[in-house]
């Protein structure tokens, strides 16, 4: 079973070569490759999930090179979970892209290299690995966003490009205080070469506040969120999907792995200022994401600020470092990628079938396109935290930590951020169901080809144009129509998943 562990890399690189050198023959070819090798993706994910919730951690040696001098892959119940996750969603985001696009070769050889990224990230055991795959990650996603058509798209991929380099940065430097107070890389290693040196050690302090600062900026956390909003609202809708549901996740995920494997709890309790400082961001990047979403006119900008809100809630869990905690910040980490890759797929799908961008053109969206509003609108309830979805279970996990550990700053914040929340979807359900008469759909050179798919395929009618390509067009609106069902199933599922977390979890990330 180890064996299938460096395939989670190896496979999605060979396939990105694959899909650059056969595209250049054929077109056509690229996609198929991709979605042949992301298939195999989610069987191999699939595989290690089954074992390891089964009670068994994976280990490989890189080369066989004994830990801790050679590279070590560690897949326990986290990291198979998140790994899982990436393959799934690469999945279903890449049969959208068959038709919303893009579909050239170095697309889909650029979304191959970041599915090994966030692979790499999710099962590493070594601290400097993790930056090589953080590196791959960052790269893969900075041309993906700059794969748009238009001027916006290159500003925004420029600018997620100087920030995520100043935080890759950041963690390596970090990384190296490390190493130069330990000696050793390896994750299960430093941990405990950290606690002989001492959590008190300047060495130590500084290379944690490296650490979390640089993959804080990964995360978007606020203030350090600047890059996300003009990326996620500028890359194509298909890449917003993606990075939106996984690059960040997965960072937020390599936080948890810093914090509680590597640092362990024991940190916090020698240094309880840095736990509070942690706690603290990440509770203002919940309040504050909220309120400048609720700000916002154009609907992806409002998701991707929702995000900041999100994985401050996420990360806030981290930091407390209790059980509950930890199982919940995990729920929502996950459940928080599918809602929100499905919420920027059905407004790219929204925005392709009537050119609705912003939030006032959503008006009377539900007489149009009552497929595509009905899912939006339950993926955003999910969002808000309504029973039985996903976000209720993660949130009440979280919520439950808070006032069990007496962090009531924690509880208000869940409180607030839940309050704002709705304020901002609210709004958006509103014009969809109640707002009366649509206004005329605006026609911007961004709406041909597939809109008339999308618009055929959710039942509306545009006309004579409406007769162009139908064939891919349900593949969309069912698309966007499962990720809803499955937020609010994956609430049904979310205990017993909580169960078995508890159970394989190392005890590393348990108090």
């Amino acid at each position: 079973m180890s064996d299938v562990v460096p395939l989670l890399v190896a496979v999605p690189i060979l396939a990105a070569v694959a899909a650059l050198v056969l595209g250049q023959l054929n077109e056509r070819v690229s996609w198929g490759v991709a979605f042949l090798a992301s298939a195999v993706q989610v069987g191999m994910a699939g595989l290690l999930a089954a074992t390891v919730l089964g009670g068994e951690t994976v280990r490989y040696e890189v080369g066989n090179f004994g830990v801790p001098y050679g590279i070590e892959l560690v897949v326990d119940g986290l990291s198979a979970s998140v790994a899982l996750l990436v393959a799934v969603v690469s999945l279903g985001v890449l049969v959208y892209s068959r038709v919303a696009g893009p579909r050239t070769p170095a697309f889909h050889a650029e979304y191959l290299l970041l599915v090994a990224g966030l692979s790499g990230m999710s099962v590493t055991g070594d601290v400097f690995n993790l930056y090589v795959f953080l590196e791959i990650t960052g790269l893969a996603a900075y041309a993906l966003v700059a794969s748009g058509d238009s001027g916006r798209a290159a500003v925004g991929a420029l600018k997620y490009l100087l920030i995520g380099t100043v935080g890759a940065s950041l963690y390596l430097l970090g990384v190296g205080y490390a190493f130069i107070a330990t000696g050793t890389l390896n994750m299960a290693d430093l941990s405990e070469q950290l606690a002989d040196v001492g959590y008190s050690d300047p060495l130590v302090l500084t290379a944690f506040a490296l650490i979390v600062t640089g993959l804080a900026v990964k995360s978007a956390l606020f203030p350090l969120h600047t890059w996300q909003p003009e990326a996620y609202a500028s890359a194509p809708d298909s890449v917003s999907a993606f990075i939106s549901a996984l690059v960040s996740t997965v960072s937020a995920y390599a936080i948890a792995r810093m914090i509680l494997s590597v640092f362990t709890v024991g940190f916090f309790v020698a240094n309880p200022v840095a736990q509070n400082i942690v706690v603290g961001l990440a509770g203002l990047s919940v309040v504050a994401g909220s309120a400048l979403a609720v700000t916002q006119t154009e609907v992806k900008r409002m998701l991707a600020y929702s995000s900041v809100s999100q994985f401050g809630l996420v990360v806030a869990a981290f930091a407390l470092a209790t059980e509950s905690a930890l199982v919940g910040g995990t729920i929502h980490l996950l459940g928080h990628a599918i809602m929100k890759g499905g919420l920027f797929l059905a407004a790219g799908a929204i925005a392709m079938a009537t050119g609705a961008r912003h939030v006032s053109e959503y008006r009377g969206l539900a007489s149009r396109r009552p497929f595509l509003a009905g899912s939006f609108a339950v993926l955003a309830l999910a969002m808000v935290g309504v029973p039985p979805a996903v976000g209720f279970v993660g949130k009440w996990y979280i919520a439950l930590a808070a006032v069990q550990a007496e962090s009531w700053f924690i509880a208000a914040v869940i409180l607030a951020s839940t309050l704002l929340t709705l304020a901002y979807f609210a709004r958006l359900v509103e014009r969809m169901y109640f707002a009366g008469s649509p206004p005329t759909a605006p026609e911007t050179a961004e709406t041909p080809g597939p809109t008339t798919d999308a618009a055929v395929a959710d039942g509306g009618s545009d006309g004579g144009d409406a007769a162009a390509s139908t064939a891919v067009a349900p593949s969309i609106v069912a698309l966007v129509a499962i990720v809803a069902v499955s937020a609010v199933a994956l609430g049904f599922v979310a205990t017993e998943f909580a169960q078995m977390l508890e159970q394989t979890l190392p005890e590393l990330l348990l108090p």
